[in-house]
């Protein structure tokens, strides 16, 4: 069976806004001087979500780099608490989302290129592929939750999709 062909669009605030929340420093969002005028202060750029019973915590992640095309055969999303990725190497890299609720087709996925200075906060419940660096090793800060209860569902897309190469 064909797979369905995915093609990458400019991450931006409004378009993953039914996703989550970009996290960059723009002038787009708050932000304001502090430390005697040597800094300027980002404000509150995503919503991080504990969930019950759950403690936020900070972690970095040391993604391989993917070839493409690539294929998308599988997602991921958290029920219980929304997830940060802040990436440190400065490169771009990929993300892969679809709506939160029901497991995801193949025609329901989104495919963004972020920039190298822009993170992504996918939103409780939101369905994403796990990290998708390019070109070279990457590492990212993720900020997401701990706790005793399971919060990460998986599932297989059959058909899957194909991001080409760019």
């Amino acid at each position: 069976m064909n797979s369905l062909s995915l093609t990458p669009q400019p991450l931006t605030r409004e378009a993953f806004a039914p996703f989550g929340d970009v996290i960059e420093a723009s002038d787009a969002v708050r932000h304001f001087t502090i430390n005697a005028g040597n800094t300027e202060r980002y404000h509150d750029l995503a919503q991080i979500e504990a969930g019950p019973d759950g403690k936020v915590i900070v972690s970095i992640f040391r993604g391989q780099p993917r070839t493409l095309p690539f294929r998308v055969e599988m997602m991921e999303r958290h029920p219980l608490a929304s997830q940060a990725f802040i990436p440190m190497s400065g490169k771009p890299y990929l993300v892969v989302v679809a709506p939160a609720g029901a497991a995801p087709k193949a025609e329901d996925l989104r495919v963004f290129l972020a920039r190298g200075d822009q993170g992504v906060n996918y939103a409780t419940g939101v369905w994403h592929h796990p990290l998708l660096a390019l070109e070279t090793v990457c590492d990212f800060l993720v900020v997401d939750r701990s706790g005793n209860t399971p919060n990460c569902d998986e599932v297989s897309l059959d058909p899957g999709a194909v991001i080409p190469a760019l």
